[in-house]
């Protein structure tokens, strides 16, 4: 421990349980390098009087000798499309640039309950809709590890916030990539549970078929740990599953045990050959610890990208229907006509991207075009879950990169979208599947920027990607 700062939540409880430190002193520190560090553009709010408040009375109960949470004093960032009571829920877009919300989500309450202390919210794509950070409307994050490039999207923001030690942990959702690929791109760890897992109450809708709240941190185990929190049946939501939730922070496997899949389809000419090289070495360091590898195939792959583009845009344009300058949100001024205050309301609300996406939406769903696109992509769908399910009869987890290639510079890939969007391709399969996947940092390439690559799970099997983790983060010669 150097200036509060922690290489995981076990370093810290340990700390704050014999006194050496107090809950105070560490949010006081993270609050002040949060200030240090503003030109990161991490976070859109900061809550330093409430947070600073909820470290004393945690503080309080430590000495008066009260049982404490799993998370005490766990400094935790959350991504700024996630509800919390009294707050504002920007999105950080300009149609909700006022708009504070009138309840908390359940991820919120949980992690409160176990006595996390919430130090603010973070930045985003606007709508989550981005990959890079740069479409919000309140500018783009900054990577932590180098200032030149983009931190990944869309939750750019908590990404940054964890890697650049101004937060231990952060939530952030997941659509199509948005907690994994940022991941990646920050150097830390970012889980995407399997869809159901955890409660999207309170989780501003992009695409409810597809949308998972989802945790960037430092270790896997602290991911894991926060996951066991928020995990579990929501009556708020009907889509969260009932089944039992496990001890995910003391998984653990052994590798000889340990079958992993490599897809042929995910190594290709269009991976970066630094991040094949990088990940080759660590799959035989996992071989050599008695892992089995087995090369198999997900033959559906190649049409993951415009399934969820179909898809997650059809999705997109009815969420975003509700943003229409009557209910609350953005209105455009001094227009009487109902549908120009409609339309205007929209048109000066929306960002690019966003607009991009419902009018791609809005067209997918629309007559004459419904079954050829909307409904065609909807049994493709089927066919990569299907993919994914049949590999899982043969193997434990499935590895692969994360991303095709490194961070990238800012403006590299903001006039063409469709480039853009192949920065998800080795995500967005895991959306369409309903799988869980997390991200796990394996160092840096020759110009010292962060790599990761994904391990993949079958339906509810956490603990099993947990302990994978684990075997990987060993791999690495240097700690964080």
């Amino acid at each position: 421990m150097s200036n509060f700062v922690f290489s995981s939540y076990r370093d810290l409880r340990d700390a704050l349980l014999s006194k050496s430190i107090s809950v105070e002193s560490v949010v006081s520190a993270y609050l002040s390098r949060i200030e240090a560090k503003a030109h990161l553009n991490a976070y859109l709010a900061v809550f330093k009087e409430s947070a600073l408040a909820h470290a004393k009375v945690l503080d309080e109960k430590l000495a008066s000798g009260k049982p404490i949470g799993k998370l005490f004093g766990m400094p935790i960032a959350v991504k700024d499309n996630i509800a919390m009571k009294g707050e504002k829920l920007t999105c950080a877009s300009k149609i909700l640039e006022n708009f504070t919300s009138i309840y908390s989500a359940t991820v919120i309450e949980r992690l409160l309950s176990e006595d996390a202390v919430i130090l603010g919210k973070t930045n985003l794509d606007e709508f989550a809709m981005g990959s890079s950070n740069e479409n919000s409307a309140f500018g783009a994050v900054k990577n932590p590890i180098n200032e030149s490039c983009v931190p990944g999207g869309s939750s750019g923001g908590s990404a940054a916030a964890v890697g650049g030690d101004l937060a231990l942990v952060a939530l952030g959702s997941d659509t199509g990539g948005s907690v994994r690929q940022p991941a990646s791109f920050c150097n830390v760890v970012g889980l995407k549970p399997t869809y159901g897992r955890i409660s999207r109450y309170g989780l501003v809708a992009f695409g409810s078929s597809f949308d998972q709240i989802g945790v960037l941190a430092k270790t896997a185990e602290d991911a894991a740990l926060v996951l066991e929190v928020m995990a579990g049946e929501d009556p708020m939501d009907s889509t969260s599953s009932n089944k039992p939730v496990e001890d995910y922070a003391r998984a653990s496997l052994d590798p000889k045990q340990l079958r992993i899949g490599v897809p042929k389809e995910f190594f290709t000419d269009a991976l970066d050959p630094e991040i094949n090289a990088m990940i080759q070495t660590v799959l035989e360091k996992l071989k050599a610890q008695g892992a089995t590898l087995a090369e198999l195939s997900l033959p559906h792959s190649e049409y993951a990208l415009a399934t969820y583009y179909i898809l997650a845009t059809a999705e997109a344009s009815s969420n975003l229907a509700r943003y229409d300058g009557a209910r609350y949100g953005y209105r455009a001024k001094e227009i009487t006509d109902p549908t120009d205050m409609y339309v205007k309301s929209r048109s000066e609300g929306f960002g690019k991207e966003v607009k991009r996406r419902i009018m791609l939406g809005t067209y997918v769903l629309s007559a004459g075009y419904y079954d050829a696109y909307y409904r065609k992509a909807q049994k493709v769908r089927r066919l990569i879950r299907n993919d994914y399910l049949n590999a899982f009869e043969q193997v434990d987890v499935i590895l692969s990169p994360t991303s095709p290639v490194p961070p990238f510079k800012f403006g590299e890939k903001m006039h063409d979208p469709l480039t853009m969007y192949l920065a998800d391709i080795y995500t967005v399969p895991m959306n369409l599947a309903g799988v869980p996947a997390i991200s796990v940092p394996i160092g840096l390439n020759a110009q010292g920027l962060p790599i990761g690559l994904q391990l993949i799970g079958n339906l509810f099997s956490e603990s099993t990607l947990i302990g994978a983790s684990k075997l990987v983060e060993a791999t690495r010669e240097h700690s964080f």
